[in-house]
């Protein structure tokens, strides 16, 4: 039987304490960390997940997971209609997530009839979190697309740098992102990073979370470029963002 840090796992379970190689699925899938550290390799790129972290895969994109020693995951298959906004995208610690996958752990459902009843309130979360309240477009030119998705998982890095890491100018980058996304790069990774925290928010989550999972600071920066970009006053905002932005 395989082994893990705290002793035998049985075999039909390895797959939670160990991860498993480069695969594929047909549905949509959720990748969701119990406790403990690992690394997902998805779509020739790596993420890092901490204690109950999560991302979400578009079917068939090829993924391999590795979780360290005393670590376990879950990776619950998600109904057809439940599509993630990219191939893959990362959703950080939602409260809402959490609370699903924790009933679902201790209810233990077994037969395709006891899973569905949780599949379809975990689509029912992802659903609600993920509709975009800033609207943004990842452009289409591959290199300033690899650049995109580079500068949503390093918000600190400058676009000189980004650019100088893709073998482009910054002026080309700017170029191409006001022509394929209709805004400058700035402001397009603004957009990204406050959707990410509205997503947060959505699941659950508490402003200075919400700020840390989106790259800010602060929970005040977040407050600050929330209402600049949406109108909506910071007193409403930090009452209670949710209705202050789903009032818009």
């Amino acid at each position: 039987m395989p082994t893990t840090s705290l002793g035998t796992v049985v075999a039909e379970n390895a797959i939670r304490f160990l991860g498993h190689d480069t695969h594929r699925h047909d549905a949509p899938h959720l990748i969701y960390l119990v406790t403990g550290r690992a690394r997902l390799s998805a779509d020739g790129e790596e993420w890092r997940l901490g204690r109950h972290e999560a991302l979400w895969l578009a079917p068939r994109v090829p993924h391999a997971l590795r979780i360290e020693p005393g670590g376990m995951a879950l990776g619950p298959l998600l109904g057809p209609a439940d599509q993630p906004r990219c191939r893959v995208q990362p959703l950080g610690a939602v409260p809402a997530i959490v609370e699903v996958m924790t009933t679902t752990l201790g209810a233990a459902p077994t037969t395709p009839e006891q899973v569905e009843p949780f599949r379809q309130e975990l689509g029912r979360v992802l659903r609600g979190i993920s509709r975009q309240y800033f609207p943004v477009v990842l452009p289409v030119h591959p290199a300033v697309r690899a650049l995109a998705r580079e500068a949503l998982r390093a918000p600190s890095v400058t676009l000189e740098r980004l650019a100088e890491r893709h073998r482009m100018s910054p002026r080309q980058v700017q170029r191409v992102f006001l022509d394929e996304t209709g805004l400058p790069f700035t402001r397009w990774r603004n957009r990204a990073r406050m959707n990410a925290a509205v997503e947060h928010l959505r699941g659950g989550g508490e402003l200075t979370a919400a700020a840390r999972a989106a790259g800010y600071a602060t929970r005040a920066g977040l407050l600050r470029a929330l209402s600049r970009e949406s109108g909506v006053p910071v007193s409403a905002l930090t009452t209670d963002a949710v209705e202050a932005l789903g009032g818009r």
